[in-house]
Parts: C-alpha cells; sequence; structure tokens
C-alpha cells in the first residue's frame, strides 16, 4: 500500500475519531473527560489532537469546543454571549463573604478551614462553605495530616467551567478578579496562583477522604449511604 493510500486511512481514521468525540460531549450537559472521550475511542488514538483539531473546527462558528480544566464543552462563543444571556437565570448571587472565601480557596487550595481565616482575617461561618459546596464550585477533596485531621477544599471542574478558565493557572490576577465581582476589595493582595494545574494532586500532608471520613463528617449514615 502506497504513502498516499496510507495517509488517506490515517485521515479517516482521525476524521471518525472526531465524529464520535464530538457527539459524546454534544451529548453532555457536562464537560466529559478527555479520559473518558479516549476510552471510547480506538486504541492508540491521539485524543488530545483529536480535540484540538476539532476545537478548530468550531473556532470560527456560534459555538466553540473549549478545554475544561482535563475536560471538554461545547459552548457559546464568548462575542454571542449577550444574546443569550437575558434568557439565562442567574446564579444566586454569593456574599462579599462567600466571594471571598470561594478566591482564597481558587488561589490557596488546598486550604482548611483554619488557613482561609488566617489568610482573610476574620471567622468563616460553615454556612458560607456550605452555599459554595451547593454551587458546587468548591468541594471537600482531603483531610490535612495535622492533629484534627482538619478538611482541606478547592475548587471544582464547575468552578473553571463557569468562569470560563481551561486550568487554575488561567486565574486572573487581582484587579481582574475585582472587575468580575469575584474578589471584593477587602481581600488582601497576598495571593499566590496555584502550583499545580488540576489542583487534584494531593499533597504529602493531605490524605483523600474516605468512606469513615464522610460518616465522621455526617456526610453518610453509617450505613453508607447519604444524608438527606
Amino acid at each position: 500500500m502506497g504513502s498516499d493510500a496510507l495517509d488517506a486511512l490515517k485521515q479517516r481514521a482521525l476524521h471518525e475519531a472526531e465524529r464520535i468525540a464530538e457527539a459524546l460531549v454534544f451529548a453532555s450537559s457536562e464537560p466529559v473527560a478527555e479520559k473518558l472521550i479516549s476510552g471510547k475511542l480506538p486504541d492508540d488514538t491521539p485524543v488530545r489532537m483529536v480535540m484540538e483539531r476539532l476545537a478548530e473546527r468550531y473556532a470560527a462558528r456560534g459555538i466553540n469546543l473549549v478545554r475544561v480544566g482535563d475536560a471538554w464543552a461545547f459552548r457559546t462563543a464568548a462575542d454571542l454571549g449577550f444574546l443569550i444571556r437575558r434568557d439565562e437565570t442567574e446564579a444566586r448571587k454569593l456574599s462579599r463573604a462567600g466571594l471571598e472565601v470561594l478566591s482564597t480557596i481558587a488561589y490557596h487550595q488546598p486550604v482548611t478551614r483554619a488557613e482561609i481565616e488566617d489568610v482573610r482575617g476574620v471567622a468563616t461561618s460553615k454556612g458560607t462553605l456550605d452555599v459554595l459546596l451547593e454551587t458546587g464550585w468548591v468541594r471537600m477533596r482531603g483531610r490535612r495530616r495535622s492533629p484534627g485531621r482538619p478538611v482541606t477544599y478547592g475548587t471544582t471542574v464547575a468552578f473553571l467551567d463557569h468562569f470560563g478558565l481551561e486550568d487554575l493557572r488561567d486565574l486572573p490576577g487581582m484587579d481582574e478578579l475585582k472587575g468580575a465581582g469575584l474578589l471584593s476589595g477587602r481581600v488582601p493582595s497576598n495571593f499566590q496562583p496555584p502550583l499545580s494545574s488540576s489542583g487534584d494532586e494531593f499533597g504529602e500532608d493531605e490524605d483523600p477522604i474516605t468512606q469513615l471520613d464522610l460518616e465522621e463528617l455526617g456526610l453518610l449514615t453509617p450505613m453508607g449511604e447519604a444524608e438527606d
């Protein structure tokens, strides 16, 4: 078989892989993990190249294929967002305290409640953290290996998706955050960019949350069922 024929076969295989990936992302209301997409494609398919080729195809359209952390999603093109914004249901606005806590978690994760309070200089109510957990932008990610084994908090893929970020390294500077309403003027200016691109890696002083931890925290019954 000649080289032209081989190239044609490779292009056909890539095109078919793009079609499969496109269908998977289109059918999902949430960002689709690249790992999941890879599992649906033939072995040895270069999934990142497939997704980037597909993203290029949508770059000039009314919807774009965007990377969100280690996942992909279709989103309205940024310059057309004003056309549908009026029809969107506004998410509940966070209080000033909620914005400050969210920002502290985003820039310092993994972070405990005590560490959040140290950054802000004021106490953090459980209600504020509960609201952030309910939005889906923040999650309990582990427990610190220190006395009392406090819970550590981090952001989620939904946080990246909502604020249009590919990964944590794309978090904007202080002035941009304040302009977007994500930071209030009272937040200290000593934030440091996250060191990891996904925020999923556990540190040497951090353990993942287990079922026993969830039961201890009152999030699961002893039988392993979630509390209502």
